[in-house]
């Protein structure tokens, strides 16, 4: 009884995923189209990305490129908006997961290796939201974005103006949660300031997690990208292989099983029906909280026309609970690996800012489809 105990405080969201998909199993018997939920990409890029995060972490990248961020900006304040701007940004190129996985480990060696982890809770939730609402920008920011670019036929130009003024407020939102923060000096300990980078290892992991974009692309089919990469680590590093967060990807199956199903099932279907006509923006918002952002946009793109609202919607809905977008779970993954005593005040601080920020968007975007 213990052991099991243990094992679902350690690993708390994968054994609430769990739970609800198998609820949903009860309510929609297995058969065929279950097939048909996984987006077997997304699981991809995840164990590409993944893998080489590990073998980066190996040779001490991530450390040597902290220290720089350090030497740059100086104090806490600064560091961490940099850590926030550069999530921003690499949601909108490369996607909110792929960003994640990049810069959360940057996060945390630049805080634990200057003493300032007290902070890492707070930084964390700020790259999640970045890193959700950053991507809204661009058609291939957010998985429900390219979805919805491509199902609905939207304009490139339409769809820029659609997105600008809700990517613009959340710019400011997080800007100024940032300024908050309390200015002190970063100082690196000594034992990490003298790591040398490898060259040629990092040259070679390079190429290898650009590989891993080129499979968010479409450049190269995902199964490919997945085989190349398991093949190099085999070679290069077997032990990032053995440290890939298999967890988070079977706690993504989870939540595909449960809204998958939940989709099927008449009753939330008749409710989405009645609903989505006399408030596409809210519903479409609601939704998320639910079942996360992208089966959202699959699901009610089939029951509206009004786009506009719809991928505002799916887009601001990111924010809100820990599954409103699958990228927070990455986030909440990883948080507790290097803090798993506090997971309590992450989620508090977690569901408080990211409300928050919700509450402010959806007011404004509401007065806005009025």
């Amino acid at each position: 009884m213990n052991i099991v105990l243990k094992f679902i405080r350690k690993n708390l969201i994968f054994t609430i995923a769990w739970f609800l998909a198998i609820i949903t199993i009860f309510l929609v018997p297995i058969d065929k189209e279950y097939l048909s939920y996984f987006d077997f990409k997304t699981l991809a890029c995840l164990f590409c990305a993944l893998a080489v995060v590990c073998a980066l972490r190996h040779i001490y990248f991530f450390q040597i490129v902290a220290k720089k961020i350090v030497c740059i900006f100086k104090n806490t304040r600064t560091a961490v908006l940099a850590l926030v701007y550069i999530t921003f940004i690499g949601s909108m190129l490369i996607a909110n997961d792929m960003a994640l996985i990049t810069f959360l480990p940057l996060g945390y060696f630049v805080l634990s290796q200057t003493n300032h982890k007290e902070l890492m809770s707070f930084t964390f939730i700020m790259q999640n939201i970045s890193a959700n609402l950053g991507g809204m920008l661009t058609p291939f920011g957010n998985p429900q974005n390219l979805y919805l670019y491509s199902y609905m036929n939207i304009p490139t130009k339409e769809f820029f103006e659609i997105m600008f003024p809700p990517f613009i407020i959340s710019v400011t939102l997080i800007t100024i949660c940032c300024l908050f923060i309390k200015k002190e000096p970063l100082t690196l300990s000594k034992s990490e300031a003298d790591i040398k980078l490898k060259k040629d290892k990092t040259i070679i992991y390079s190429i290898l997690f650009a590989l891993s974009i080129a499979v968010v692309f479409d450049t190269i089919p995902f199964m490919l990208g997945v085989i190349i990469i398991t093949i190099s680590m085999l070679f290069l590093d077997r032990d990032a292989l053995l440290e890939v967060d298999y967890g988070l990807l079977l706690t993504f199956c989870a939540f595909f099983i449960f809204s998958g199903n939940l989709a099927r099932i008449d009753a939330v279907k008749n409710i989405i029906s009645a609903l989505i006509d006399k408030n596409t923006l809210l519903v479409s918002v609601l939704s998320c909280q639910v079942i996360s952002n992208v089966p959202s946009a699959v699901l009610l793109s089939h029951f509206t026309k009004n786009y506009p609202a719809l991928l505002i919607g799916v887009n601001i809905g990111g924010t809100g609970t820990p599954i409103s977008s699958l990228a927070s779970l990455i986030t909440l993954s990883q948080y507790s690996k290097h803090e798993p005593g506090k997971i309590k005040q992450y989620m508090l601080q977690f569901t408080i800012y990211n409300f928050s920020i919700l509450l402010i968007l959806l007011t404004t975007m509401l007065i806005r489809f009025k």
